[in-house]
């Protein structure tokens, strides 16, 4: 099982706009294309609320509650139990599925997200949860950085940031008497 994909669907959740089923909808990709046409009207709320619970696990991860955040992700795995079982359709094709048959799309998705997260948490602590610290954009990420130093969700939010505090410092250097 792939945890690191897992725990990125709780990534692409949190950060996702869940404005209605087709923001829910744009949610799922390349392996999980097949759950778009499955999705209804009714799990926009549930991904909502779950959206809700897993940015708070990033907040505790990221403010060293530790504590916090595995009561949150226990809580997760209760709501959305991982019950794993093996799929394919032939011997080449086998790989593990984290939800039994007939789940609902909720619950296959948001048990792989609590588990690949727990997981996440278990192999390297929650110091490597983050919340990007572009004050303009607010995703959370996971840190994969050797040395634990990633302090945005991307190149953009960073390339970003460092223009507008240069812009500043350049402006705040004008405005200094000589």
């Amino acid at each position: 099982m792939n945890f690191d994909a897992y725990a990125r669907t709780a990534v692409d959740l949190v950060n996702a706009e869940l404005g209605d089923l087709a923001g829910l909808q744009a949610l799922f990709v390349d392996e999980q294309a097949w759950m778009r046409d499955e999705v209804a009207e009714k799990d926009v709320a549930v991904f909502r609320r779950a959206q809700r619970r897993l940015r708070d696990v990033f907040e505790y991860g990221t403010s060293g509650r530790d504590g916090e955040a595995v009561k949150e992700l226990n809580a997760l795995l209760e709501v959305f139990p991982v019950q794993p079982r093996i799929s394919g359709h032939d011997a080449a094709d086998w790989h593990m599925h984290v939800t039994s048959r007939g789940s609902s799309i909720s619950a296959e998705y948001l048990a792989g997200a609590t588990w690949g997260l727990s997981v996440w948490l278990c192999e390297y602590g929650s110091a490597r949860f983050g919340i990007c610290a572009d004050e303009r954009c607010g995703n959370v990420y996971l840190d994969t950085s050797s040395n634990n130093c990633r302090r945005f969700c991307s190149e953009r939010c960073a390339t970003r940031s460092h223009v507008a505090a240069h812009r500043a410092r350049k402006r705040a250097q004008s405005l200094t008497p000589a």
